[in-house]
């Protein structure tokens, strides 16, 4: 097909690349969304299923033991079963898994469904990553992942805003839970999309297939840089002082300032949703939603910049920077929480921006699905115990001020690996930090 006889929705197009894209960042709206139904309806389940804080905490550590076990393989999957059939055997189980926890009727039953659906949601992660990268490497990637987070943490936004208004609305909790596996169904159809666009796009440009050929070896970790170890290990402490955090954090602006969990008002559903929405901050899951918001917003506008700018790992250090007064004045202040939110919010926009897209930059192309994989194995390992530090820590000292303390120290301890990879990145060349304009 010569040039002149192109569409303007061929595979080739920015038209066409960026409508996948919509439906590559769909494909986790609803394990988003389903991950922070438990801390959105926490002071609802422990109520109604008399659970405590550690156990709540227990449920996000499940969720990651079972990526922590299956995550790595789920990237080496991807490399052998390629975009389409692995993107579709973790979409399928994450819907499984949460439709388990929406029918469970104890602390077991929770687990084990979350079990179930955190062995497809982080593998599915895994795999939208390396899918962007085939799709947006030496183009637009860091944008293209700035808009995957952005479509993809609307559903983190709607579960701290709306989960604790369904279940009071419809007066079950049930119901709540059931909307968030409902929202897993929906990503599983923008799957079926995806796979139709993909295969065509891969027959029309010939794109790599990321399996057969390469066989992984564990072997093949020797042969990722310590720009690519300082990665993994900021994004460990980083992210394990944010999703601990906020997996409890609804429950900590409720007991310390009082905040109630939803507005007060009387009309239809979609107008009790509109209004909690307007006043979100005045509920204690709205707050808690300014982070993730935060970034939803401004993802793509950091994307873009890293584009072209580059200076990765500095906004790495920048961003690891800004959270320890952010958690540490959350702590033992009771100033207005906002601020502090707004901050990690800022945070939140800055590391992920440019953690993500220096992946593929730091490790070899046909190694980039077993390196995110890695990654997102050895982030849940953090993701994995801090949840239940958190929980287990306000339920002996009845405070948050320890657990704030822990948080501060975890961005302390990212500042420090962000400042060794800007460190390493210097002496192996500058590729995290080059813009467009410098590359070759």
């Amino acid at each position: 097909m010569t040039t002149g006889t192109l569409g303007v929705f061929h595979p080739s197009t920015r038209l066409y690349r960026f409508t996948i894209l919509i439906f590559i960042s769909l494909l986790v709206l609803g394990s988003y969304f389903a991950y922070d139904s438990i801390g959105a309806l926490e002071n609802t389940l422990m109520a109604e299923l008399h659970l405590d804080r550690s156990t709540i905490g227990s449920l996000y550590t499940a969720y990651s033991v079972a990526a922590i076990a299956i995550v790595f393989f789920g990237g080496m999957l991807y490399d052998k079963l390629g975009p389409r059939k692995a993107s579709l055997l973790f979409s399928v189980l994450v819907f499984v898994g949460a439709v388990i926890v929406a029918v469970a009727k104890g602390k077991w039953m929770l687990i084990f469904g979350r079990l179930i659906f955190g062995a497809g949601s982080e593998s599915l992660i895994v795999v939208q990553s390396a899918i962007i990268s085939r799709w947006f490497k030496g183009k637009e990637m860091a944008m293209a992942f700035g808009i995957a987070l952005t479509l993809s943490r609307v559903g983190t936004v709607f579960a701290f805003n709306t989960e604790e208004l369904i279940a009071d609305h419809f007066h079950s909790f049930r119901v709540a839970l059931w909307a968030a596996a409902l929202l897993c169904l929906f990503s599983v159809l923008c799957n079926l999309v995806f796979i139709v666009m993909d295969r065509h796009g891969e027959k029309v440009l010939s794109l790599q297939k990321a399996e057969a050929g390469d066989k992984i070896v564990f072997a093949d970790l020797k042969k990722f840089t310590s720009s690519y170890w300082f990665v993994v290990l900021l994004c460990v402490t980083f992210y394990s002082a944010i999703f601990p955090f906020t997996a409890l954090s609804s429950d900590m602006f409720h007991d310390k300032w009082g905040i109630p969990n939803v507005t007060v008002m009387t009309g239809s559903f979609l107008s009790k949703v509109f209004y909690n929405f307007t006043h979100m901050f005045n509920t204690a899951g709205g707050i808690t939603s300014i982070t993730i918001a935060a970034s939803m917003v401004f993802a793509p506008f950091a994307g873009g910049l890293v584009d072209r700018i580059g200076r990765r790992a500095s906004l790495m250090v920048v961003g690891a920077l800004i959270m320890i007064p952010a958690h540490l004045l959350l702590g033992i202040t009771h100033w207005n929480p906002i601020p502090m939110m707004a901050l990690l919010g800022v945070a939140f926009v800055l590391v992920p921006a440019a953690m993500w897209p220096s992946v593929p930059l730091v490790v070899e192309e046909k190694r980039v699905g077993t390196a995110f994989g890695l990654m997102t194995a050895i982030q849940n390992g953090g993701l994995a115990l801090f949840p239940l530090l958190n929980g287990w820590l306000r339920d002996k000292t009845g405070t948050y001020t320890s657990t704030q303390v822990m948080f501060a120290g975890l961005g302390a301890v990212g500042l420090l690996f962000a400042f060794l990879l800007l460190r390493s990145d210097r002496r192996l060349g500058g590729v995290l930090e080059a813009g467009a304009s410098t590359k070759a």
